[in-house]
């Protein structure tokens, strides 16, 4: 049985890259990737115990059930850079998304385990601290990684590098689904939003009004909500090709 560890983000520290010097661009990268990860994790940490009962922007989740998918994808971050792959990239930073045909519902098989194992933890303390303890250790393997080393994931190949870069989307995207019922949670970080709607932009390739701050143009963007009047007259005729869903 594991004892809690002494204060709730003691060990939010973003990680240092401490192999070689790697490329700017890519020490740049990862910061970002960190700072992403440690502001969501630090907004999970800061949670009241009754916030886990709230809603989620994620369709049929709670917040606890968001905050058990992330656990789950601190696992998945783990595994992939521990996961060396032999033949060149296949994917990019941009197409390693593939964008679902319709909205998630929460319904599908997986997303109803990730609702399951969210229930099992009863006490939402055990479930933050999970978060931290898996989530730390993903944040100091995404600092020790090569920037050119290929990894395996889902049947596909990136360079670390753009695998941390498709990151930065998902913290983002799962931080402003984290607060969208908890108004006084603070929000990512705003060269994370930044990242991210230029990744959004060329993965729907779209290019969104400049008048649209970047955290409503993810959320417009993915569908999370719909586009007012004049919203959709500023987007033109790039509306036709939003939303896009990311899993």
């Amino acid at each position: 049985m594991c004892p809690f560890r002494s204060g709730a983000g003691s060990r939010l520290a973003a990680a240092p890259c401490l192999v070689g010097l790697p490329p700017a661009h890519y020490r740049a990268g990862v910061e970002l990737f960190s700072r992403s990860w440690t502001a969501l994790r630090s907004a999970v940490a800061g949670l009241a115990d009754e916030d886990f009962a709230r809603p989620s922007g994620c369709g049929g989740w709670l917040v606890r059930d968001l905050v058990c998918h992330l656990v789950i994808d601190a696992q998945d971050v783990l595994i992939t850079l521990a996961t060396p792959a032999a033949t060149e990239p296949t994917r990019d930073a941009a197409t390693y998304w593939e964008p679902a045909a319709t909205r998630p519902t929460g319904d599908d098989p997986l997303d109803a385990l990730t609702v399951r194992l969210a229930a099992a933890y009863g006490d939402p303390r055990l479930l933050a601290f999970h978060l931290d303890d898996v989530g730390s250790a993903a944040g100091r393997a995404a600092g020790l990684a090569d920037p050119e080393l290929r990894v395996a994931t889902q049947g596909q190949v990136l360079t670390a590098g753009d695998y941390l870069s498709a990151y930065v989307l998902e913290w983002t995207l799962h931080h402003l689904d984290l607060t969208a019922h908890l108004p006084w949670a603070a929000g990512p970080p705003a060269d994370g939003l930044a990242h991210s709607r230029a990744l959004l932009e060329r993965i729907a390739r779209v290019t969104f009004p400049g008048s649209f701050p970047d955290a409503d143009a993810l959320l417009i963007g993915t569908g999370r909500r719909a586009p007012d009047e004049a919203e959709r007259a500023a987007l033109g005729r790039s509306a036709a090709r939003l939303p896009v869903f990311l899993g």
